[in-house]
């Protein structure tokens, strides 16, 4: 299959009963002089791009959660076969997209926002695939954004050289880019660009608030889809003023000795991911947590994602929120009584009142299962294996009623990705969170 595009012909190749566009430039390489700049639209070209390799991740360190007692880490569970790696480099920005192979045309579109803590993750992740979504008429479309301090210093340094005056926020003004290509260029796959449902898991899904919240993104999101990371004020996502990110900026800057822009700007790029390192366990250190992160910059967010929240400024559009037994914030002595973590009644609240303000029906989910192989349970990002239907790449000993259950959670997706209604004739019914009912529906096995 061969897609024309506004800026060439992309050629993508068979993989199974999908067509697979890997390693597409969404927008040029910000190295040199557009490192720590909005991401500029790329080149046309002409003859056909062979759209058939997964472009490398970002700038970034190794997993963030080692092995422990009983527990594999994220190491072994996503990052374990050297196969799926496909290398790193400042020049990242790139998506992938996979197209049922029978084609079709105005088909609805996922676009998926990895996690990471912002600090890490990458579009290609062997959790990630389009091919479940195929099956069953979506297109998907996961995307490569800068992370760490290449996608979120802020400094006065680079504020003075922006008409703007502001800095930071350049791994978000990368997933707008992304999110635009695919607006202006999805038709071309067979996909409808006014049915693209952003979806994202921990700071992806912190990142779709930040899209949803943001005027940037404006007529170009239809539906969202927010796994555990939902900010309403519980603290899960810190989203600073710019001056405030400019005080972390300025550690960064400290560090490396530099007194202009251009001498950041001449660092190498493995000398700035161990300046990043350093001022990511001092923010640790001094109880800022997650910090190197979106900022408020009046630009590409006019208030924090709680004000906006608290205000009615997200999109009016079809929600669906969820999270996981042992998810952020989970303590031991919640795992022990039984007690959902915070990040269970933020997207009751959450689905609630946008609701109200918008009329449409939302839904909330609860994911219990404890995946089988060790006693991490039903951890952060369990999930993924089971909404992105690749249970057939994890080392886990899945059983038939993991993949009934993950058949059952693609199936909900992609539903509500056509019609903003998970409901359908092959799954049990999920009912809407509404005020006087509540509802949440538990994704467990069988």
């Amino acid at each position: 299959m061969v897609a024309c595009t506004k800026y060439g012909k992309f050629e993508g190749i068979k993989e199974n009963q999908s067509i697979v566009f890997k390693g597409i430039p969404y927008a040029k390489a910000p190295v040199g002089e557009l490192r720590w700049k909005a991401p500029q639209e790329p080149e046309c070209f002409e003859g056909i791009f062979k759209a058939d390799r997964f472009a490398p991740k970002s700038m970034q360190k190794g997993p963030q959660m080692p092995p422990q007692d009983g527990i594999a880490g994220y190491d072994v569970e996503f990052y374990d076969d050297p196969a799926w790696d496909p290398g790193m480099s400042e020049d990242c920005l790139y998506l992938n997209i996979w197209v049922p192979e029978e084609g079709g045309e105005n088909l609805p579109v996922a676009f998926w926002i990895h996690g990471g803590g912002f600090g890490g993750g990458y579009s290609s992740e062997k959790e990630f695939s389009g091919e479940a979504y195929n099956r069953k008429g979506v297109i998907m479309v996961t995307i490569e954004y800068r992370c760490g301090f290449f996608g979120f210093l802020a400094h006065p340094l680079l504020d003075a050289e922006n008409e703007k005056s502001i800095s930071g926020n350049y791994g978000i003004l990368d997933q707008i880019a992304a999110l635009k290509w695919v607006y202006e260029n999805i038709a071309a796959f067979g996909g409808d660009p006014n049915n693209i449902t952003v979806h994202g898991q921990s700071a992806g899904c912190m990142s779709t608030q930040v899209l949803i919240s943001s005027p940037l993104t404006e007529g170009m999101i239809a539906k969202a889809i927010l796994q555990s990371g939902i900010e309403i004020g519980g603290g899960v996502l810190y989203t600073p003023t710019l001056q405030q990110e400019e005080e972390i900026g300025q550690w960064f800057v400290d560090l490396t000795g530099c007194s202009s822009a251009e001498e950041l700007r001449a660092l190498p790029a493995e000398k700035i991911l161990d300046y990043n390192m350093q001022i990511m366990l001092r923010c640790f250190r001094e109880g800022l947590g997650l910090a190197i992160v979106p900022n408020v910059d009046g630009y590409v967010l006019p208030q924090s994602v709680v004000e906006c929240f608290k205000n009615g400024q997200e999109r009016a559009i079809p929600y669906m929120a969820g999270a996981v037994e042992n998810d952020l914030a989970v303590t031991p002595e919640m795992l022990e009584n039984g007690t959902p973590g915070p990040l269970y009644q933020a997207n009751i609240d959450f689905c609630i009142e946008t609701s109200k303000r918008s009329g449409h029906k939302n839904y909330c989910y609860y994911f219990t299962r404890h995946l089988p192989g060790d006693q991490w349970g039903a951890f952060h990002s369990a999930e993924l294996w089971y909404m992105q239907g690749t249970l057939d790449r994890c080392w886990r000993p899945m059983t038939d009623a993991d993949h009934a259950l993950s058949e059952k959670m693609v199936t909900y997706w992609t539903n509500f990705m056509k019609t903003g209604d998970p409901n359908g004739e092959d799954v049990p019914e999920w009912k809407p969170c509404t005020e006087a009912d509540p509802q949440v529906v538990v994704l467990d096995v069988e």
